[in-house]
């Protein structure tokens, strides 16, 4: 019986160990993901506005959840990074009515969906 109690025992130990183990890797990657999501950020900004539909990074407004949900060619009010000093000069399709659209750093109120 102590055989047996010994081998559960020291089975138990090394489950805890793995999962510290496990914890501590999980920890580290996760830290390691967030330090390169925010060098990779690193000289962009948010420019919105020029996204393809379902290709925009984040912020695509009610309806959506986040980055890949943007509906509409160019809505508004989703963004993707871009390398900074760069959004303003981006120009995309003009609009059915002829007018010339391009980036913007802030939100805009157009070719957003119903």
């Amino acid at each position: 019986m102590a055989e047996h109690t010994l081998k559960i025992d020291t089975e138990i130990t090394v489950m805890k160990n793995a999962t510290k183990t496990l914890t501590i890797a999980a920890a580290a990657a996760a830290a390691l993901t967030a330090h390169v999501s925010g060098a990779s950020a690193a000289g962009q900004e948010k420019c919105f506005g020029i996204s393809k539909a379902g290709e925009n990074g984040c912020a695509a407004g009610p309806g959506t959840t986040c980055a890949g949900t943007s509906t509409v060619d160019y809505q508004g009010n989703a963004w993707t990074l871009v390398p900074a000093g760069t959004c303003a000069d981006i120009e995309i399709n003009d609009a059915a009515d002829g007018v010339a659209r391009q980036g913007s750093l802030t939100e805009l109120d157009r070719d957003i969906p119903a």
